[in-house]
């Protein structure tokens, strides 16, 4: 165990692998930071084009301006 060329092949191999995992590591930031970037694209993409308001999201609207008209009433004195 005192050869220094175990450690010398140690320390290398530990280097070589350190780098790997290094590059791997890199690899996957760059392509989160590409799919994040192409996500703001594609939000401001969506953000332009004009939005139709879904058919739930006009019934829900609609339900509060019922309930609107209705605490309107109650608060005027109306008797509905």
């Amino acid at each position: 165990m005192t050869d220094p060329n175990y450690y010398l092949t140690l320390a290398s191999a530990g280097l070589v692998g350190l780098g790997m995992v290094t590059m791997a590591a890199l690899s996957g930031w760059r392509g989160w930071l590409a799919l994040k970037a192409q996500e703001m694209t594609n939000r401001r993409d969506l953000d332009d084009a004009p939005s139709v308001p879904s058919a739930g999201a006009r019934i829900e609207m609609a339900d509060l301006k019922e309930r609107i008209r209705k605490l309107e009433a109650i608060a005027a004195g109306v008797d509905l």
